[in-house]
């Protein structure tokens, strides 16, 4: 009789602690913090503690928005590189301007 209620202790205790290990953390929202304002006051020189006390976050937010500013910079000029390298086509020339052409210059409507 004793050894089943230890049984049946236990196994409660198991299943409260089941339930508690699988309900979900509370998860903080990495939208909070704005990261294109910690980006620019990053830009203009000051240092991950001055961003972080102006913008009221922690320091590992403003490292976090660079660590995350720097790998889209990285996965844009990767893109850039491999989209040229895969059309295999050169950088447009730019256009010249229609006043300079000699069509332009010899139509009656630019002649007005």
């Amino acid at each position: 009789m004793v050894i089943k209620k230890i049984a049946v202790a236990a196994a409660s205790a198991m299943l409260v602690a089941t339930i508690f290990a699988a309900s979900p953390r509370p998860v903080y929202a990495a939208t909070k913090v704005d990261c294109d304002a910690v980006m620019n006051e990053v830009n203009t020189g000051k240092h991950a503690k001055e961003v972080a006390k102006d913008l009221s976050i922690s320091t590992s937010s403003v490292y976090r928005c660079k660590r995350q500013a720097k790998a889209a910079a990285k996965a844009a000029t990767k893109t850039m590189a491999s989209g040229s390298k895969a059309t295999g086509a050169a950088p447009a020339a730019p256009m010249a301007s229609s006043a300079a052409s000699p069509a332009a210059a010899a139509s009656p409507a630019a002649k007005k």
